[in-house]
């Protein structure tokens, strides 16, 4: 009954909001393209629910193909990021295209954050638990790590950083979070992400 009444939920809300929200992603769009051009989306591979890549899109806040040269974001002040990504970043209005992934089914609102596949690979047996669920755009650890990015740059080593001390504290939150789901909880996390955004 959960899952049902999830996905219900999920899919109402993103149909709302993505008809209420489409004149501010064409103000977006147009600001992205005036900024640095196309495209005005990023589609980058996640892990999803058991284990199924899907594409996540995202409001594209580096220069094309900066990827490349990192999967992970060091600061607000990464040299690749553009002008109005920066803005887009410390507002998380980047994050509002996966309102396409949760109307679509391959995300849901609330949900372990999906990571790429180069740091899936790196999980433990135990810590693989968190892909027996669907992936959303806000969860416990999204409220905990609001500021990721600037946390991760205090490291000489950010990646190594990430991987030793960050990623695993975020998998442990997520397995405590996967013992008390329900609807109600998503619900409080879910109004909590908005607050901490307007706040």
């Amino acid at each position: 009954m959960y899952l049902f009444t999830k996905r219900i939920f999920d899919a109402t809300v993103a149909a709302i909001a993505l008809v209420l929200l489409s004149p501010l992603f064409v103000v977006i769009g147009i600001f992205i393209l005036f900024d640095s051009g196309f495209p005005v989306f990023f589609l980058q591979k996640r892990v999803g629910l058991h284990q199924r890549p899907f594409s996540m899109f995202k409001f594209r806040t580096m220069h094309t193909g900066a990827d490349r040269q990192g999967l992970l974001t060091v600061g607000i002040d990464d040299n690749r990021i553009t002008r109005i990504g920066k803005f887009l970043r410390r507002y998380k209005l980047d994050e509002l295209p996966q309102l396409i992934n949760v109307f679509i089914g391959n995300m849901s609102l609330v949900g372990p954050r999906p990571e790429v596949q180069k740091y899936v690979d790196l999980y433990s047996e135990e810590q693989l638990k968190v892909l027996e669920v669907k992936p959303g755009i806000t969860d416990p650890v999204s409220l905990a790590f609001f500021n990721e990015n600037e946390r991760i740059a205090r490291y000489t080593d950010p990646e190594e950083g990430y991987i030793k001390e960050v990623m695993p504290e975020k998998l442990r939150m997520n397995l405590e979070y996967l013992q008390h789901r329900n609807f109600s909880n998503d619900l409080t996390i879910l109004f909590k992400t908005i607050k901490r955004i307007f706040s």
